[in-house]
């Protein structure tokens, strides 16, 4: 008689993280570019409509790659940072620390990847700490104290005002913490170059300069 397989366990989807603020941005800037070069290339004349098409085919790769395009994905396994250039694959084994200072960082086999879709707002960090502050008891009137009541008072309060960026590394943290032994999280550092990015925003610059030098 064979002996049961054990169940696989559960795939859970990938966690994404991403500005919101970012990707508004950049459908904004795309629009602009469309309106601009696009009034360029139909109503130009001349090497205007050539100029138009050059311009566009150099910004819309910059601006997705800068705004829309960053983001990290991360399951109980690794995470994959999709940056403006690059997009490196992290096995969580691999992963030395995760951090947040003036920007999120990712620390692994001796080299650092930033974040580029986790912008660190120190304002936030500074608004989140007052607001930790003041439910602690801050002072208010004339100075004096205010006393924790109703689920604070018994220890079981919400969870402690956090920025944006430091919630995210903390998630990160534990999922690396969690992960790393796990034998689908081995393995080392892989990096990829976005050529998909970088060839048309070259071709568009080259276009320019030949543009320019035949004026």
């Amino acid at each position: 008689m064979s002996s049961q397989q054990p169940p696989d366990e559960p795939v859970y989807d990938d966690r994404v993280y991403r500005s919101p603020m970012a990707v508004v941005t950049g459908i904004l800037l795309l629009a602009l570019i469309a309106w601009l070069c696009g009034d360029a290339v139909v109503r130009g004349e001349g090497s205007a409509r050539w100029f138009g098409a050059a311009a566009a085919l150099f910004a819309v790769p910059l601006i997705v790659a800068f705004t829309m395009r960053p983001a990290v994905f991360a399951n109980e396994d690794r995470m994959r940072v999709r940056n403006p250039f690059r997009v490196v694959e992290l096995p969580w084994a691999a992963v030395d620390a995760v951090r947040a200072g003036y920007s999120a960082e990712v620390l692994a086999e001796g080299s650092t990847y930033q974040l580029w879709s986790v912008p660190v707002s120190l304002r936030e960090r500074k608004r989140a700490q007052r607001g930790r502050l003041s439910r602690r008891g801050g002072l208010t009137g004339r100075g004096l104290a205010v006393k924790p009541s109703g689920p604070e008072a018994d220890g079981s309060a919400a969870e402690p005002q956090r920025a944006y960026a430091d919630r995210v590394v903390d998630e990160l943290r534990d999922l690396a913490e969690r992960g790393a032994s796990r034998a689908g999280a081995q393995g080392g550092v892989r990096v990829r170059w976005s050529y998909e990015v970088i060839a048309p925003a070259a071709l568009g610059a080259v276009s320019l300069v030949v543009l320019f030098a035949l004026r």
